[in-house]
């Protein structure tokens, strides 16, 4: 029995496992397929798949939270907030999307708590946290025995100007403590000290919402699995399971946040330190950028309808996996995603019910994909692929073959739309960077994507299935605490003290965490006066002075000129807005090495062959990854297959191993 460290992340599709020996280092990894009914049973199943280990430690990145909202999951969700704020969520804000569209008339979505559900308590407070009217504590027993008396039990609070001082939210949170115990609560102020009370609500009501069903999931997972372990939140960082039961909202976009890490540090191990990330998995895939081997962090993300401005890896992420169901629109078009067939029933080449073409009965149609997955654990039906997009084909009037070619034609510009999202829209040049690819499908598609985007390359990690389990083993623990305090002109004396306050509050909960020599990553959220959004930037170490302040502003304007092309520098016309000061408290952990892979001295040489349909059929060599030595150079047309997860390289493209087994894919 050897003392391992383990990552586990649950897809849509499959739960991805990595054990990492914590002596020798030695990886090894394992998918089993994911159980959507009790998310739970994948996660033990992979754990066992292993064999029996001394498990030191586990790390867990669970798509609960994300799919409660994505799949619109919410009842019985009640709001209490400041009176004669009982309609801040209708109200909302006046963007529109897509600008009404081709109609003239645009219908607000359901609210996350409808207006029955939302009722007012006397108090209120200033913008700076003075009370200028008491707490209504009377008022606030009846609201919360109206709650009761009516079975709601989970409850968010969110009171004006709470950030300034949340004495009347933790007031509010005592009365429903004592009058309905039942109720599970979530209070602005410690989900989200920051202003704009539209976002600071919906988060709060958000982290309310999905916290019943985590709180039941961790318990569950922490009774079977018998030993502690942590998760990992969206801020890339990661927090023991007892303690993010009270924050479930951190964890809404957890294995994604993991994959993006993961990858980060495989490319800039391999010489890439700036890199676009494509994770692709069975029902979606998720894309990011890397600048200087850190992932993007955004604090203006939403997951689903809801938005969530907790501080978390900027992911775009589009229906386009593997199990993205084929349909006709109204119209007679073809469309792809983003509904998926998921793992159960799964896609029709699974045999397990599945009525409807998928990308991958395409991919298992045209041969670009071996008959098998996870090295023959799963046989495909590729008879019944062939059946299916058959019939779709008919109804399009197409040929099979430019049906199956034109599924996965789509989906490839399905996922280069989201490339472009983070990168064209954003003033990027997507040909500058690499994309490194992974999940189980990602690198079924990365020779059109060069094509498509004109990138300089694709780079497919070893184990692309289990990149994603592999990020939750390299990253740190990690806490974000906010503050809001808009001022034209900052006090060093109050930048301080609140500066010392949220690294207090850091230090308790990594001192809860068994870090006694932490780490404080301080920034701050800047912004020329009259715009309404501002730019985070890093505020550097060390005691708060002039010059400080002075390199702070430094970099804000950099900021703001790389994004937005000016900065007013020198102008006094135009001063810059101090909106909030942020610490992120974090525990830093030993990240396992990646090696460089020893010459085995093997032939590169395929010993099978078979028809795999490019632009046309081709006699295609395929090769087996682990038997493929550093220096190896593959050109199409040809298929790499591994344990989970397939490359093929189309004619025109040639593919080379690297110094680490990545395997770089290139036009020409």
């Amino acid at each position: 029995m050897r003392s391992v460290r383990i990552g586990v992340d649950t897809g849509g599709t499959f739960t991805d496992v990595v054990a990492v020996d914590e002596q020798t280092g030695e990886i090894v990894t394992t998918k089993t397929p994911s159980t959507p009914a009790n998310p739970a049973d994948g996660f033990v199943a992979g754990i066992e798949k292993l064999g029996e280990l001394d498990v030191g430690s586990v790390v867990h990145g669970t798509t609960v939270a994300t799919n409660q909202l994505l799949e619109d999951r919410i009842a019985d969700l009640g709001f209490i907030t400041t009176e004669g704020f009982e309609f801040i969520l209708e109200i909302a804000r006046q963007s529109v999307p897509d600008g009404y569209g081709n109609s003239y008339f645009w219908v607000k979505p359901p609210r996350i708590v409808p207006v029955h559900l939302v009722r007012t308590v006397g108090g209120r407070l200033d913008h700076l946290g003075a009370e200028v009217r008491p707490f209504a504590e009377e008022q606030a027993v009846e609201v919360a025995r109206w709650f009761r008396a009516r079975g709601i039990t989970a409850i968010g609070v969110c009171f004006l100007h709470s950030y300034a001082d949340p004495t009347h939210e933790r007031r509010m949170r005592d009365v429903l403590a004592r009058e309905h115990p039942e109720a599970v609560v979530s209070i602005s102020s410690d989900v989200l000290r920051e202003y704009r009370e539209y976002e600071r609500s919906v988060t709060t009501l958000v982290d309310a919402a999905v916290k019943p069903a985590m709180r039941r999931y961790l318990a569950n997972l922490s009774g079977r699995l018998g030993i502690p372990f942590s998760v990992m939140k969206s801020n890339g960082g990661v927090l023991s399971a007892r303690e993010v039961v009270d924050q479930p909202i951190t964890t809404v976009l957890s294995g994604p946040a993991a994959g993006a890490l993961g990858a980060a540090l495989i490319a800039s191990t391999a010489g890439h330190p700036s890199v676009i990330t494509l994770d692709g998995g069975g029902t979606s895939t998720d894309v990011a950028v890397v600048i200087d081997g850190e992932p993007s962090i955004t604090t203006e993300g939403s997951v689903g309808r809801y938005p969530c401005k907790i501080p978390m890896i900027d992911i775009v992420t589009v229906g386009a996996g593997g199990g993205s169901i084929a349909w006709i629109s109204p119209e007679g078009t073809l469309k792809v995603g983003p509904k998926s067939a998921g793992a159960d029933p799964g896609p029709l080449c699974y045999g397990r019910g599945g009525t409807e073409v998928t990308v991958t009965d395409a991919h298992v149609f045209l041969g670009r994909i071996p008959p098998h997955l996870l090295g023959g654990e799963i046989p495909l039906d590729a008879g019944a692929a062939r059946t299916g997009i058959e019939a779709l084909a008919d109804k399009l009037g197409l040929g099979a073959e430019r049906t199956a070619t034109g599924i996965l034609e789509i989906s490839a510009f399905n996922q280069s739309n989201a490339i472009r999202q983070l990168t064209v829209k954003r003033g990027l040049d997507v040909r500058d960077f690499p994309l490194v690819t992974f999940g189980g499908s990602g690198p079924l598609l990365a020779c059109r994507l060069i094509d498509i985007l004109g990138l300089p390359a694709v780079v497919v990690p070893p184990d692309p299935g289990n990149v994603s389990a592999f990020g939750l083993l390299t990253v740190d623990v990690k806490n974000d605490y906010v503050r809001t305090h808009v001022t034209r002109d900052l006090s060093l004396a109050t930048a301080a003290r609140i500066y010392g306050e949220l690294e207090g509050e850091a230090a308790e909960a990594l001192d809860r965490e068994g870090f006694d020599d932490p780490v404080y990553a301080r920034s701050a959220d800047l912004r020329y006066y009259g715009q309404a959004y501002e730019v985070r930037v890093p505020a550097p170490p060390g005691p708060l002075d002039d010059d400080w302040r002075e390199r702070v502003l430094q970099h804000f304007h950099d900021a703001h000129e790389k994004l937005y092309g000016y900065a007013y520098r020198d102008d006094p016309r135009h001063q810059v807005e101090w909106v909030n000061l942020r610490v992120s408290g974090i525990g830093p952990i030993t990240r396992p090495a990646i090696r460089r892979r020893t010459r085995q001295g093997v032939e590169a040489a395929a010993a099978v062959r078979r028809q795999v349909h490019f632009e046309e059929p081709c006699d295609t060599a395929i090769h087996q990854r682990a038997a493929l030595d550093p220096g190896t150079v593959i050109e199409g047309p040809a298929v790499i297959e591994e344990y989970g997860s397939t490359i093929p390289i189309h004619p025109g493209f040639t593919a080379t191993v690297d110094a680490y087994g990545n395997v770089e894919v290139r036009r020409g």
